[in-house]
């Protein structure tokens, strides 16, 4: 790809390894002795001492960001994001922020092999997928041009990426984020528990005395289902009737969820939707809850009840680290 005389591939490297990571160093001395080759020459470069004042104007001027890292391991992309507001189109793992961001129009993903334990056969089916992707989907949209030079389909994928991708990745938009959805309510929270003499905190605290005591007697007796057929179907309506044991709590100290998933073989759930059930009445001196909930998946699907503790002054129903299922 690199020599090829119709739609030929220019790198621009650069970058640093941790003073500790003598396997970083290596594979940089060998990008730096290729590189130097005469034939290839022309069309790859390493810089050396990346910074950021370096990075400034390979943002301006790269056309594909590629990232390769090994998934999961990827902490976070922050250079990708900063691509995309300059124009330019990330190639990489889905991994970090790319995982997340990554719509099929504002680049491509390279498909991974992480369930791969060989390290040498991962890397070498990685490699392989890179190089495809290049070949067939980036080179091939880079190149179709029209009679006036400009290449049409490319140009729309960089419009998308700045007009979609662009105000995601924005530092604002990151704290506004962080201020409507953490700090603003952890700050009415802190009102809340602290006014009156602390009467919402003495509150939490009495409750959660009570739930920790009463919990290991907490039990879902038993879960009757109607309405799931021989071969699930997406959107197919389950309904669920459960009989718990509270162990002398009342039922606003706790919510009854219904929980519906893919199962595996080890009848392990993924991929869930939870519904909150109601609570209908009482049976021998246990609770009935009682919901309805549509199946998410079609093919192998599971279900369960779960029971968790609810407080108003609880950041969330998971907050104490309790469940109980049947």
């Amino acid at each position: 790809m690199l020599l090829d005389p119709v739609r030929p591939v220019q790198l621009v490297v650069a970058g640093k390894s941790h003073p500790a990571d003598d396997g970083g160093k290596a594979l940089i001395q060998q990008i730096v002795k290729f590189a130097d080759e005469a034939d290839v020459r022309h069309r790859i470069v390493f810089l050396p001492d990346y910074d950021m004042s370096m990075a400034r104007f390979l943002y301006w001027g790269c056309d594909v960001w590629l990232n390769n890292p090994l998934r999961p391991l990827e902490a976070c992309g922050t250079s990708g994001m900063k691509s995309a507001l300059n124009g330019g189109l990330n190639l990489s793992i889905r991994d970090g922020w790319w995982d997340e961001m990554y719509d099929g129009e504002n680049g491509w993903a390279i498909p991974t092999a992480d369930g791969i334990t060989d390290d040498n056969r991962r890397d070498d089916l990685e490699a392989a997928a890179l190089y495809e992707l290049l070949e067939q989907a980036v080179l091939p949209k880079f190149y179709d041009r029209g009679e006036d030079g400009v290449p049409a389909r490319w140009i729309e994928m960089v419009r998308h990426t700045l007009e979609q991708l662009g105000p995601k990745v924005l530092a604002s938009r990151m704290v506004q984020d962080y201020t409507l959805g953490y700090y603003a309510p952890a700050a009415h929270s802190a009102r809340a528990v602290s006014a009156d003499g602390y009467h919402g905190a003495k509150d939490v605290a009495s409750y959660r005395g009570r739930v920790e005591q009463a919990w290991r007697n907490v039990k879902v007796t038993r879960v009757d289902s109607e309405g799931l057929p021989d071969t699930p179907v997406i959107g197919a309506e389950l309904s669920l009737r459960a009989i718990v044991d509270l162990g002398g709590m009342e039922p606003g100290a706790v919510v009854v969820q219904a929980v519906v998933g893919r199962v595996d073989e080890g009848e392990d759930l993924s991929d869930i939707r939870t519904t909150e059930m109601s609570h209908v009445g009482s049976e021998g001196g246990e609770h009935v809850y009682a919901g309805e909930t549509r199946l998410p998946h079609s093919g192998a699907v599971g279900y369960t009840v779960r029971v968790l503790p609810r407080h108003h002054g609880l950041a969330s129903d998971a907050e104490l680290g309790l469940v109980s299922t049947p």
